[in-house]
């Protein structure tokens, strides 16, 4: 198995459009989520993590350059009990209401495909990390289209219990640049979790990540005995 740092990683691709991270702290002590968004386009740029209450939401920097709000603006992150779930569009709220009434992570997200921004099909992506009395696990989904058909939706579904203190998985919507921009492949990778406090971590992907093309990031410990969370967000428009 190749273990890459988040920096090798992050300088691998100008572009990796949106990323998820969940892991667990080299200590053993606190589940680590982080959540970045990055932007070619106008429309994209144009945003801004905010926090509301324990979830976030994006909101347009500029409200007067936005021009499609409907794959732009969502939550990205809801806390449903002992449950964070993180995704890059609005099938977080999918599966929180779904999972509210008793259904699975897997379950709620066979209600839902990849994007309709054709030619690009940007696939969905979604985490959820459970924590446990006696420790985690956590879980990464991917919908994306079958080589680029939009009729053919392909289910990818990684379940991970009792994961090793200092690694992370991290999975993006994209493999590389281009027009149409390829899809992600294969499983989740899995990264080396620095032994440091959340402010160390968050510097460490925001530097980085492209910077002509980051746009926002999110990164939350989460106290694994306690419940306690730590959360930072950093925006590039201010």
């Amino acid at each position: 198995m190749k273990v890459s740092t988040i920096s090798e990683e992050l300088n691998s691709l100008a572009y990796h459009g949106r990323g998820i991270m969940i892991g667990k702290s080299p200590n053993g002590k606190k589940a680590v989520i982080a959540y970045f968004i990055m932007g070619r386009s106008v429309n994209s740029r144009n945003r801004v993590f905010v926090a509301e209450g324990d979830a976030l939401r994006t909101k347009a920097f500029d409200e007067s350059k936005m021009v499609d709000p409907h794959l732009i603006i969502y939550y990205p992150v809801r806390v449903l009990g002992n449950k964070t779930i993180v995704t890059n569009g609005d099938q977080t709220d999918t599966i929180y209401e779904l999972m509210d009434r008793q259904m699975t992570f897997e379950q709620a997200l066979r209600t839902r495909e990849f994007e309709d921004d054709k030619p690009n099909f940007t696939p969905r992506i979604s985490g959820i990390v459970r924590r446990e009395r006696d420790g985690m696990n956590f879980a990464m989904s991917i919908l994306k289209s079958a080589e680029g058909d939009d009729s053919s939706c392909e289910r990818f579904t990684y379940a991970y219990s009792d994961p090793k203190s200092g690694y992370a998985k991290f999975i993006h919507t994209y493999n590389s640049d281009g027009d149409p921009i390829p899809s992600f492949e294969g499983e989740p990778k899995t990264l080396f979790l620095p032994d440091t406090d959340i402010d160390g971590l968050t510097s460490l992907i925001w530097e980085n990540l492209n910077e002509d093309n980051k746009v926002s990031l999110f990164v939350r410990y989460v106290d694994i005995a306690s419940g306690e969370c730590e959360t930072r967000i950093v925006n590039k428009n201010v």
